[in-house]
């Protein structure tokens, strides 16, 4: 079965990254929630995308206390997201104000999911191949993903080398020979994001693992799985 994986939540039905598109994303049926981690200035973890709210202000520049109202602490985002699959991808840019390359964010975020009881349900991502290679040194039984445009044989020898076992494509570069090639190594694939319902079926052809996807309702409904 492919899992339908809601991008930052059920973010065409509800604005993103809030505990409501969590919510809603579960009401909807999806296997799980796509979510994006940041740091505070005062060392909390949020969710949000950009590294910068609406007005300016940098996220790793502003105490927690201070954030809007719809940007969800990662334990709260975890708690409305019950029940089904969460995956955290650690932002850690080098090009954000954020980016700290001793991946402390790592550390942050495994001490999170151990303490809210989620590490069987929790799949932690990131572009940056070293913070998700700190998550696995600190957790090793928590599942890791890297995050990339393109893949080729190489990256799936460096997925293997560094000890990961999911990938996560951009759907724009996904084939069905690399799926084919990443299974045969025992790799997982979740491409990111695919919104339109005639893709969603090629990719479930191809044994695709999950699609991330805006609208979970629609993936559901051209899957054949739409809640009764």
């Amino acid at each position: 079965m492919t899992n339908v994986i809601a991008h930052r939540g059920a973010s065409r039905a509800e604005r993103e990254n809030t505990l409501v598109a969590f919510r809603r994303a579960v009401t909807m049926g999806a296997d799980g929630v796509e979510l994006d981690a940041r740091r505070t200035a005062d060392g909390s973890l949020v969710v949000h995308h950009d590294p910068h709210l609406a007005d300016g202000r940098a996220i790793v520049a502003t105490e927690a206390a201070q954030l809007p109202d719809h940007v969800p602490s990662l334990a709260d985002a975890l708690d409305a997201s019950t029940d089904i699959l969460v995956n955290i991808e650690i932002k850690n840019d080098p090009s954000d104000p954020d980016y700290d390359d001793t991946c402390s964010v790592a550390d942050a975020v495994v001490a999170l999911v151990r303490a809210s009881g989620r590490t069987g349900t929790v799949l932690v991502s990131s572009f940056d191949l070293a913070t998700i290679d700190r998550v696995r040194s600190l957790a090793p039984a928590l599942a890791t993903a890297w995050l990339v445009e393109e893949a080729d044989d190489v990256v799936l020898a460096t997925l293997l080398d560094h000890g990961h076992r999911v990938l996560h494509p951009w759907v724009g570069s996904l084939t069905a020979s690399l799926v084919a090639s990443a299974h045969a190594l025992g790799i997982e694939v979740n491409t990111w994001t695919c919104d339109d319902p005639d893709r969603m079926v090629e990719l479930a052809g191809w044994g695709i693992d999950g699609i991330c996807t805006n609208v979970p309702d629609v993936a559901l409904a051209a899957l054949g799985r739409r809640r009764s």
